[in-house]
C-alpha cells in the first residue's frame, strides 16, 4: 500500500484528496501538511475534511514528515511547489504535481529533479480532460490550415494564473496537430485595433468568476461551420481521482518526468 502525503490539506482540493484516499484500498494517508500559522495545524486531517478522525494531524513543515511517505501530492502554488520539490528531492520521495503557473526556471528545476526522483506533472488530472487533449489534436490534424482556432477557459475567481495550465496544454496539442510552434503562434486576448486575424495564430481567452470549477472549449472555426470541443468539470473529485491514480502508478516507476497520458497508457 502506497503511503501518500498531501500538501495544502486544508484547502478545497486537499480536503477532497483526504476523503478519497480514505476510500482507497491501495493508498494510505500518511501525512498532511499546510501553511504555518493556520488554525488547522495540529488538527486531525479527517476532521478538517469532514469525514471524522483518520489519525493524521496536519503538520506545518513538510521536511518533518516527508520520511513517512512514498509519494507527495501537491496542488498548491508555484512558490510552494518549488520548495516542496527540493524537500522531496533530498528525501527521494516521489511527487504528483498539479500546480499550474510554474515559471520556466521552476520547470527546468523540476526536470532536473525528475532525473533522480520520479515525478508526475500534469496541467489536469481529469481523465475526461486527457481524452480532450487527444480529441483536439486529432481534430487539428484533420482540419489543418482551413480553420481558425480559439481556446476559451473559465475558472473560479480565486485562480491566480491565466490562461490555465489546461488551456495551454490544449494549445500544445492543437499546435502539434497543426505542425506549429505554440510559443510562436499563441495570442492572448485582444484589445484595440488588432487588424485582421492571422490564421496561423491560436487564440487564448480567460474568464474568471464565482466558483466555476473549470471549463475549457476549443473552437475550430471555418467559413461555413464551427466545431467546438468542450470539457466542463462539475466537481474537484475528478481531478483528485486522477491524481490518486497517478500516485498509485508513480510508486512503481523509474526516475523521469511523466504526465497523465503516461499514467493512462495514452502517451505516444
Amino acid at each position: 500500500m502506497a503511503r501518500v502525503g498531501v500538501v495544502g490539506a486544508a484547502g478545497k482540493m486537499g480536503k477532497t484528496l483526504v476523503k478519497l484516499i480514505q476510500q482507497s484500498p491501495d493508498l494510505d494517508l500518511a501525512a498532511a501538511v499546510d501553511l504555518p500559522g493556520l488554525q488547522v495545524i495540529g488538527q486531525d486531517a479527517g476532521i478538517v475534511a469532514g469525514i471524522g478522525e483518520v489519525g493524521v494531524s496536519i503538520a506545518d513543515d513538510l521536511a518533518q514528515v516527508v520520511a513517512d511517505i512514498d509519494v507527495l501530492i501537491d496542488f498548491t502554488i508555484a512558490v510552494a511547489t518549488e520548495k516542496n520539490l527540493e524537500i522531496c528531492h533530498k528525501a527521494g520521495t516521489r511527487m504528483v504535481i498539479g500546480t499550474t503557473g510554474l515559471s520556466e526556471s521552476q520547470t527546468v528545476r523540476m526536470d532536473e529533479i525528475s532525473s533522480s526522483v520520479p515525478v508526475v506533472f500534469a496541467s489536469n488530472y481529469s481523465i475526461g480532460v486527457n481524452a480532450t487533449f487527444q480529441l483536439v489534436e486529432m481534430a487539428a490534424g484533420i482540419f489543418g490550415d482551413t480553420v481558425d482556432v480559439e481556446i476559451i477557459e473559465s475558472h473560479h475567481r480565486h485562480k491566480v494564473d491565466a490562461p490555465s495550465g489546461t488551456a495551454l496544454s490544449l494549445g500544445e496539442h492543437v499546435a502539434k496537430g497543426l505542425g506549429r510552434d505554440l510559443a510562436s503562434v499563441s495570442r492572448h486576448g485582444r484589445h484595440g485595433l488588432t487588424g485582421a486575424r492571422d490564421r496561423e495564430t491560436i487564440g487564448f481567452h480567460a474568464v474568471r468568476g464565482g466558483e466555476i470549477v473549470g471549463e475549457h472549449t476549443v473552437m475550430f472555426i471555418a467559413g461555413g461551420e464551427r466545431l467546438e470541443i468542450t470539457h466542463r468539470a462539475q466537481s474537484r473529485a475528478n481531478f483528485a481521482e486522477g491524481a490518486l491514480r497517478a500516485a498509485g502508478w508513480i510508486v512503481n516507476q523509474v526516475p523521469g518526468r511523466y504526465d497523465m497520458l503516461d499514467v493512462l497508457g495514452l502517451a505516444r
